[in-house]
């Protein structure tokens, strides 16, 4: 099942002569249990289709439906409620709040939606369970690692149990461990917990955990490739795909 699709996706900004076309006809789409990694040079388009995928930004054209919902129809309250409910993410900078604990971070989505604090806390304490923090319930985050802070920012993505997860450079701010160890979580996050996963990455090792690569350039989707799982060359035929795209 699609649980996020594109049609003609298309984002202009400006007008006339000054017109920049940041994103061009893109059509993508990504079913539950999925995990889909967006790769291509800087100025590509990368931020600006997470931004139109996760309803941060408007497209000039084209359609974005998330879990059969299409966020041109929606007001900016029901967007934020979709949002909310329907996506987590997850950024490069864990965006936790420094004075509360792992437990009090994860919990917030929900909080903000009106759910009790006690239904919101155990549920934050289950997720940040499965995620591997069972031992750093009460822990703020100057007091965990980042890779242990990315796993919080990952418990709150899923707390609310939403369709479809967008991340932007997961593994951008971590060492070669912790970001395989991140990798290993959204792959988790796909195959066991059913959850629709885009990721956008720089990193070709990091890429090889997804299902499927899809390469932008110049705000158009040039390539998209399945992969082997168990293929062991896959990061170095990404990474051989980069660099012809540069």
């Amino acid at each position: 099942m699609s649980i996020i699709q594109t049609e003609n996706l298309t984002k202009i900004y400006g007008a006339g002569e000054t017109a920049v076309t940041a994103l061009a006809d893109v059509n993508l789409s990504v079913n539950a249990g999925e995990f889909v990694a967006v790769m291509g040079p800087s100025g590509c388009g990368k931020s600006t289709l997470m931004h139109l995928l996760g309803g941060l930004d408007r497209p000039t054209r084209g359609r974005v439906i998330v879990d059969g919902h299409d966020l041109s129809d929606l007001s900016d309250q029901a967007l934020t409620e979709l949002r909310r409910r329907k996506i987590g993410f997850i950024f490069q900078f864990f965006n936790l709040i420094p004075v509360l604990n792992a437990t009090e971070n994860a919990a917030l989505p929900l909080l903000l939606d009106g759910r009790p604090q006690a239904e919101a806390h155990q549920k934050a304490r289950a997720w940040l369970e499965k995620v591997g923090l069972r031992d750093r319930l009460h822990h703020r985050p100057d007091q965990l690692s980042g890779g242990q802070q990315q796993r919080v920012a990952i418990a709150r993505a899923l707390v609310a149990e939403p369709a479809l997860m967008l991340c932007d450079e997961p593994t951008g701010n971590l060492d070669s461990r912790a970001s395989d160890e991140i990798a290993g979580v959204l792959r988790q996050a796909a195959d066991e917990w059913g959850r629709a996963v885009v990721m956008v990455t720089h990193d070709p090792r990091i890429a090889a955990y997804a299902d499927r690569i899809v390469f932008l350039k110049d705000g158009l989707v040039t390539d998209e490739t399945v992969l082997d799982p168990q293929k062991s060359g896959n990061s170095a035929y990404i990474e051989t795909r980069m660099k012809a795209m540069a």
